[in-house]
């Protein structure tokens, strides 16, 4: 993941999803936008993230992409 920080809060069971806005990760395969932050394709909730909810969450999946469109000015 680039510059995605993901939290599950157990009490409320709530994913936070953290991103700086102001990082900028390079340009997209393309080259149209600047990458703001990513998961890189869509990652499953697993691990120390889920902890206790694991069996609740199995099959969860989270997809993200934040990005800026690129201008250039002729």
């Amino acid at each position: 993941m680039k510059n995605v920080d993901m939290r599950i809060d157990k009490k409320t069971r709530t994913l936070t999803i953290t991103v700086d806005l102001s990082t900028d990760c390079g340009e997209s395969k393309s080259g149209k936008s600047i990458i703001i932050a990513s998961t890189e394709g869509n990652v499953e909730l697993q691990g120390e993230l889920v902890g206790e909810f694991e069996e609740e969450l199995v099959g969860v999946f989270v997809g993200l992409n934040v990005y800026r469109k690129k201008y250039e000015w002729l």
